[in-house]
C-alpha cells in the first residue's frame, strides 16, 4: 500500500492598504516556504476586495494579513467579512504587525487569529499555523 502524501498548506501572505513596509512579509514568506508550505504573496497596497479574490482564486488554506500602519481594526475584519460573504469560511485567517494587545483581543473575537507582533519567533508562527489550519 502506498502512503497518501499530505498536500502542503497553501498560504496567502498579504499587505493591505497603504502599508508599504514589506520586509517582514518577505521574511515570513521565506520561512513558510522553507517549512514546506506553498506561499503566495499579494504584493503591496492591496484592497480587502483584492485580497479576498486572491485567497479564493488561489484556493488557500490560510490567509495571513500584515499591517504596520494601524488600520488593522478596519481592514482585517473587512477581509474576514468578505471571505464569509463569498462562502470562504473555511480559510483560516491570521494577522500580524503592530497590533496593541487590546486590539488583538478584538480581532480574535472577529475570527482573525494569531495577530503576531514584531519579534515573534518564526518557528512559533509555523507551529501555530500547522496546529490550527484545517486542510
Amino acid at each position: 500500500m502506498s502512503k497518501r502524501r499530505k498536500k502542503p498548506i497553501r498560504i496567502l501572505v498579504s499587505k493591505l492598504g497603504l502599508d508599504g513596509h514589506d520586509r517582514g512579509a518577505f521574511v515570513i514568506c521565506r520561512a513558510l516556504s522553507d517549512a514546506g508550505m506553498e506561499v503566495i504573496y499579494s504584493g503591496l497596497f492591496c484592497t480587502p476586495e483584492q485580497v479576498t479574490k486572491i485567497a479564493i482564486d488561489e484556493d488557500v488554506n490560510v490567509l495571513a494579513m500584515s499591517l504596520l500602519n494601524g488600520a488593522h481594526l478596519r481592514l482585517f475584519p473587512k477581509v474576514k467579512f468578505l471571505l464569509e460573504k463569498q462562502g470562504a469560511k473555511d480559510i483560516f485567517v491570521i494577522g500580524g504587525g503592530i497590533i496593541p494587545q487590546k486590539d488583538k483581543e478584538v480581532l480574535e473575537k472577529q475570527g482573525i487569529h494569531g495577530n503576531f507582533g514584531p519579534g515573534t519567533s518564526l518557528d512559533y508562527i509555523i507551529k501555530y499555523i500547522r496546529e490550527n489550519c484545517k486542510q
